[in-house]
């Protein structure tokens, strides 16, 4: 993304049948922002990181479940997914998220 220009964050990943689109906005030695547009019924399987996440859903619902416990999201709704505990998230109908990892 370039500096300096307004953008709309929700129209700035688009959504492709049958899959997981994934588009970096910001990469740095402390962290990194990157854009999710999920299908209907798409998954992301349990899975750890290293670093502190925040989830922003931007558009539709999904299901994240960390360290067993279901959550389920709708657009403007947020969840931080802590480090080092397993987590896996679920599209029941499309959306889009951001993703913010702060490294320490």
């Amino acid at each position: 993304m370039e500096h300096s220009l307004i953008f709309n964050i929700s129209e700035s990943v688009g959504y492709s049948s049958g899959s997981v689109v994934s588009k970096t906005l910001l990469k740095k030695p402390s962290g990194n922002v990157t854009l999710f547009a999920f299908d209907k019924g798409e998954s992301l399987s349990e899975h750890t990181a290293p670093f502190d996440a925040l989830v922003q859903l931007l558009d539709g619902t999904a299901e994240i479940t960390i360290g067993g416990k279901l959550f389920t999201l709708h657009a403007g709704e947020s969840v931080i997914m802590p480090a080092d505990v397993p987590h896996s998230l679920k599209a029941m109908e499309k959306f889009k998220m951001m993703l913010v990892m702060i490294r320490s």
